[in-house]
Protein backbone atom coordinates (compact mmCIF):
# COMPACT_ATOMS: atom_id res chain seq x y z
CA UNK A 1 0.00 0.00 0.00
CA UNK A 2 2.80 2.56 0.43
CA UNK A 3 4.24 2.28 -2.76
CA UNK A 4 0.57 3.50 -4.06
CA UNK A 5 0.40 7.23 -2.35
CA UNK A 6 1.56 9.75 -5.11
CA UNK A 7 5.58 10.31 -5.84
CA UNK A 8 5.14 13.32 -7.91
CA UNK A 9 3.72 17.28 -6.02
CA UNK A 10 0.62 18.54 -6.59
CA UNK A 11 -0.50 21.68 -8.14
CA UNK A 12 -1.65 24.65 -6.64
CA UNK A 13 -4.77 24.01 -8.06
CA UNK A 14 -4.93 20.89 -7.09
CA UNK A 15 -3.82 20.52 -3.74
CA UNK A 16 -6.08 20.56 -0.78
CA UNK A 17 -7.96 23.53 0.65
CA UNK A 18 -6.34 23.55 4.22
CA UNK A 19 -7.57 25.78 6.78
CA UNK A 20 -6.96 29.48 8.04
CA UNK A 21 -5.85 28.96 11.42
CA UNK A 22 -3.19 26.53 13.17
CA UNK A 23 -4.35 23.29 13.92
CA UNK A 24 -3.82 22.17 17.93
CA UNK A 25 -0.53 21.24 19.34
CA UNK A 26 1.62 20.99 22.21
CA UNK A 27 3.17 23.90 23.95
CA UNK A 28 6.09 22.63 25.19
CA UNK A 29 8.96 19.71 24.62
CA UNK A 30 8.00 17.02 26.23
CA UNK A 31 11.53 16.12 26.86
CA UNK A 32 12.87 19.64 28.19
CA UNK A 33 10.21 21.45 28.86
CA UNK A 34 11.06 24.44 26.75
CA UNK A 35 8.39 26.22 24.47
CA UNK A 36 8.03 24.38 21.24
CA UNK A 37 6.99 28.06 19.83
CA UNK A 38 8.83 30.52 21.54
CA UNK A 39 9.56 32.59 22.29
CA UNK A 40 12.76 31.82 21.86
CA UNK A 41 16.40 33.22 23.55
CA UNK A 42 17.84 36.46 21.84
CA UNK A 43 21.45 34.60 19.31
CA UNK A 44 19.42 31.15 18.73
CA UNK A 45 19.14 30.34 14.95
CA UNK A 46 16.97 28.20 13.21
CA UNK A 47 17.26 25.28 11.18
CA UNK A 48 14.39 23.00 9.41
CA UNK A 49 15.06 19.69 7.46
CA UNK A 50 13.43 16.99 6.12
CA UNK A 51 14.45 13.53 6.49
CA UNK A 52 11.98 10.89 6.04
CA UNK A 53 9.60 10.32 9.03
CA UNK A 54 9.79 13.54 11.57
CA UNK A 55 9.69 10.86 14.72
CA UNK A 56 13.39 9.80 14.25
CA UNK A 57 14.35 12.37 12.85
CA UNK A 58 13.38 14.88 16.07
CA UNK A 59 14.54 12.56 18.17
CA UNK A 60 18.37 12.90 16.61
CA UNK A 61 18.25 16.44 16.75
CA UNK A 62 17.28 16.43 20.14
CA UNK A 63 20.02 15.05 21.37
CA UNK A 64 22.91 16.91 20.09
CA UNK A 65 24.28 19.86 22.86
CA UNK A 66 23.42 23.26 21.40
CA UNK A 67 20.12 22.74 19.96
CA UNK A 68 17.55 24.68 22.31
CA UNK A 69 14.36 22.97 21.12
CA UNK A 70 12.63 20.86 18.24
CA UNK A 71 9.66 20.44 16.98
CA UNK A 72 7.96 18.16 13.98
CA UNK A 73 6.00 19.87 11.52
CA UNK A 74 4.94 20.31 8.05
CA UNK A 75 7.03 22.28 5.47
CA UNK A 76 8.00 23.26 1.24
CA UNK A 77 3.94 22.56 -0.33
CA UNK A 78 0.79 24.80 -0.78
CA UNK A 79 -1.83 23.64 1.92
CA UNK A 80 -2.11 26.34 4.51
CA UNK A 81 -2.07 24.44 8.00
CA UNK A 82 -2.47 21.04 7.26
CA UNK A 83 -3.44 17.92 9.28
CA UNK A 84 -0.85 14.92 9.22
CA UNK A 85 -3.50 12.74 7.58
CA UNK A 86 -3.71 15.34 4.39
CA UNK A 87 -0.09 15.56 4.54
CA UNK A 88 -0.05 12.02 4.17
CA UNK A 89 -2.42 12.26 1.13
CA UNK A 90 0.36 13.49 -1.16
CA UNK A 91 -1.95 16.33 -1.88
CA UNK A 92 -0.73 19.52 0.27
CA UNK A 93 3.14 19.41 -1.31
CA UNK A 94 4.32 19.21 2.12
CA UNK A 95 7.03 16.69 3.80
CA UNK A 96 7.40 16.13 6.95
CA UNK A 97 10.35 18.20 8.64
CA UNK A 98 11.88 19.02 11.95
CA UNK A 99 12.54 22.71 12.88
CA UNK A 100 15.68 22.75 15.10
CA UNK A 101 16.29 26.21 17.57
CA UNK A 102 19.82 25.90 18.00
CA UNK A 103 22.79 28.31 19.99
CA UNK A 104 25.42 29.22 17.13
CA UNK A 105 27.93 29.46 20.11
CA UNK A 106 27.50 25.89 20.60
CA UNK A 107 26.82 23.96 17.69
CA UNK A 108 27.14 25.31 14.14
CA UNK A 109 24.78 25.38 11.42
CA UNK A 110 27.85 23.39 9.59
CA UNK A 111 27.36 20.37 11.99
CA UNK A 112 24.24 20.19 11.87
CA UNK A 113 24.43 19.99 8.14
CA UNK A 114 26.75 16.88 8.68
CA UNK A 115 24.12 15.50 11.02
CA UNK A 116 21.03 15.81 8.52
CA UNK A 117 23.45 14.36 5.54
CA UNK A 118 24.85 11.74 7.19
CA UNK A 119 21.52 10.14 8.92
CA UNK A 120 19.30 9.63 5.70
CA UNK A 121 19.38 9.12 1.85
CA UNK A 122 19.21 12.00 0.12
CA UNK A 123 19.34 10.01 -3.50
CA UNK A 124 15.91 8.24 -3.04
CA UNK A 125 13.58 10.83 -4.46
CA UNK A 126 10.39 10.83 -2.73
CA UNK A 127 11.11 8.38 -0.57
CA UNK A 128 12.99 7.10 2.25
CA UNK A 129 13.21 2.86 2.54
CA UNK A 130 10.23 1.52 2.75
CA UNK A 131 8.45 5.16 3.53
CA UNK A 132 7.09 6.43 0.11
CA UNK A 133 5.32 9.52 -1.09
CA UNK A 134 6.29 13.01 -1.10
CA UNK A 135 6.29 13.87 2.85
CA UNK A 136 9.34 11.51 2.83
CA UNK A 137 11.88 13.42 0.23
CA UNK A 138 14.65 15.14 1.82
CA UNK A 139 14.77 18.79 2.35
CA UNK A 140 16.62 21.76 3.69
CA UNK A 141 15.20 25.01 4.29
CA UNK A 142 17.07 27.64 4.98
CA UNK A 143 16.54 31.03 7.07
CA UNK A 144 19.68 33.08 5.76
CA UNK A 145 21.93 33.84 3.25
CA UNK A 146 25.01 32.14 5.06
CA UNK A 147 22.57 29.38 5.83
CA UNK A 148 21.61 28.55 2.07
CA UNK A 149 25.10 29.07 0.75
CA UNK A 150 26.66 26.22 3.63
CA UNK A 151 23.79 23.99 2.27
CA UNK A 152 24.66 23.97 -1.41
CA UNK A 153 28.67 23.64 -0.26
CA UNK A 154 27.78 21.09 2.13
CA UNK A 155 25.96 19.14 -0.60
CA UNK A 156 28.42 19.71 -3.38
CA UNK A 157 30.87 18.02 -0.78
CA UNK A 158 28.39 14.85 0.13
CA UNK A 159 27.86 14.72 -3.52
CA UNK A 160 30.70 13.98 -4.29
CA UNK A 161 31.43 11.48 -1.28
CA UNK A 162 28.51 9.81 -2.83
CA UNK A 163 29.37 9.20 -6.11
CA UNK A 164 32.84 7.97 -4.98
CA UNK A 165 30.68 5.24 -2.87
CA UNK A 166 28.34 4.58 -6.17
CA UNK A 167 25.45 6.36 -5.20
CA UNK A 168 23.36 8.30 -7.59
CA UNK A 169 23.00 12.32 -7.63
CA UNK A 170 21.86 13.77 -4.76
CA UNK A 171 17.58 14.87 -5.00
CA UNK A 172 17.51 17.09 -1.98
CA UNK A 173 15.31 20.26 -2.06
CA UNK A 174 17.38 23.16 -0.90
CA UNK A 175 14.94 26.53 -0.65
CA UNK A 176 14.24 29.34 1.98
CA UNK A 177 12.82 28.23 4.41
CA UNK A 178 8.98 28.69 3.39
CA UNK A 179 6.04 28.64 6.77
CA UNK A 180 6.56 25.71 9.12
CA UNK A 181 3.02 24.28 10.23
CA UNK A 182 3.67 22.42 13.51
CA UNK A 183 1.94 18.95 13.64
CA UNK A 184 -0.82 17.85 16.21
CA UNK A 185 0.60 17.73 19.78
CA UNK A 186 0.62 13.38 19.83
CA UNK A 187 3.87 13.63 16.82
CA UNK A 188 5.72 16.13 18.94
CA UNK A 189 8.49 13.94 20.83
CA UNK A 190 6.63 11.22 20.03
CA UNK A 191 9.66 8.32 20.33
CA UNK A 192 10.18 10.30 23.63
CA UNK A 193 6.39 8.88 24.76
CA UNK A 194 6.56 5.98 22.99
CA UNK A 195 10.34 4.65 22.86
CA UNK A 196 9.75 1.22 21.11
CA UNK A 197 8.01 3.16 18.67
CA UNK A 198 8.86 3.29 14.45
CA UNK A 199 11.68 5.14 13.71
CA UNK A 200 13.15 4.61 10.06
CA UNK A 201 15.95 7.04 10.03
CA UNK A 202 19.05 5.12 7.92
CA UNK A 203 21.98 6.43 6.70
CA UNK A 204 24.49 5.80 3.33
CA UNK A 205 27.42 4.80 5.83
CA UNK A 206 29.07 7.88 3.85
CA UNK A 207 30.72 10.50 5.82
CA UNK A 208 30.29 13.91 4.58
CA UNK A 209 33.44 15.84 4.51
CA UNK A 210 32.33 18.82 6.28
CA UNK A 211 32.57 20.27 10.19
CA UNK A 212 34.57 17.76 11.03
CA UNK A 213 36.29 20.63 13.29
CA UNK A 214 33.13 21.93 14.57
CA UNK A 215 31.58 22.56 17.80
Amino acid sequence: MLFDKPTELPSADRALPGRPHAIPTAERHFVNGRALKGPYPEGLQTAQFGMGCFWGVERLFWTIPGVWVTAVGYAGGVTPNPTYEETCSGRTGHTEAVLVVFDPKVVSYEALLKVFWENHDPTQGMRQGNDVGTQYRSAIYTSSDGQARQAQESKAAFAAALAGKGYGAISTEIAPAPPFYFAEGYHQQYLAKNPAGYCGLAGTGVVCPIGLDAA
